[in-house]
């Protein structure tokens, strides 16, 4: 992969302002529309092409906080491998165990008081979990062995963020499918 931040030219850091990088994305969205290239020769177009679809796809990864994580730890030179994926401690896995289980029978129950509780506990809790992330992603530790310290600090606030939105894609559904449900 490319990295996102080169590719818009932004600073590598998880805090970013996401409107100002959005804004950067249209500039150069605008600057490679292939409407400019209309009467250019065959490679060009190709390239500015190709350009376009790296712009695209470094603003799907710098918008979503847990793929400008994993491109930061990236960066960082940690390779994040399914095997090799950033482990969550058992006690919180036991509580999202817990959580689900909750989640499935307030589905069942059809309780959309209950579920709307759920989804804020979860929220709060990605929030939290957010913000410990960017602090030490974005930290730069005092040299090269502080940052890369700070980094594997960060793996496990990165694999409980992936729990979270999880459940929070099941929250939605569930919402989904009780506003299907209504006559």
């Amino acid at each position: 992969m490319n990295d996102p931040f080169a590719t818009l030219g932004v600073e590598p850091r998880f805090g970013l302002d996401l409107r100002a990088v959005e804004q950067r994305h249209r500039e150069l969205s605008r600057t490679l529309h292939p409407d400019r290239y209309a009467g250019a020769p065959a490679a060009e177009r190709r390239l500015a092409l190709g350009r376009a679809i790296e712009v695209n796809e470094a603003w799907r990864v710098l918008r979503d906080p847990i793929r400008r994580a994993e491109a930061l730890v990236a960066l960082a030179g940690v390779t994040l491998r399914e095997e090799a994926a950033p482990k969550a401690d058992p006690a919180f896995l036991m509580e999202i165990m817990e959580l689900r289980e909750e989640l499935s029978e307030v589905a069942r129950k059809k309780d959309r008081g209950r579920l709307a509780a759920l989804a804020g506990q979860v929220r709060a809790r990605e929030e939290k979990a957010l913000g410990a992330l960017g602090a030490l992603l974005d930290s730069g530790g005092d040299d090269a062995k502080g940052a890369a310290k700070d980094v594997e600090k960060a793996l496990p606030h990165l694999a409980e963020l992936k729990y979270f939105r999880r459940f929070l894609d099941e929250v939605s559904a569930i919402e989904e499918d009780l506003t299907d449900a209504l006559p």
